[in-house]
């Protein structure tokens, strides 16, 4: 895997929510270019729901808990 998730399964949904009621706002109000901006947006959160990673999460230093306490563990021989 390329990334490591960083964001709980929770939030994952209520970001799809999220951009399903975005994404039906811009669809409704296509006509004016805000329409344009929340499908863009809603296709933000749709992508970071699917996949489980925000990049400005990331950024932000932002862990799983079962992430965060695995890090402060040392290896195994």
């Amino acid at each position: 895997m390329i990334y490591i998730k960083n964001l709980p399964v929770w939030e994952r949904i209520a970001r799809l929510i999220a951009a399903v009621a975005v994404a039906t706002y811009g669809v409704v109000d296509v006509r004016d270019p805000w329409g344009w901006v929340a499908v863009a947006v809603a296709a933000g959160l749709a992508l970071t729901g699917v996949f489980g990673f925000c990049p400005a999460c990331a950024l932000a230093g932002r862990r799983l808990a079962k992430q965060a306490g695995n890090a402060s563990r040392p290896p195994h021989p």
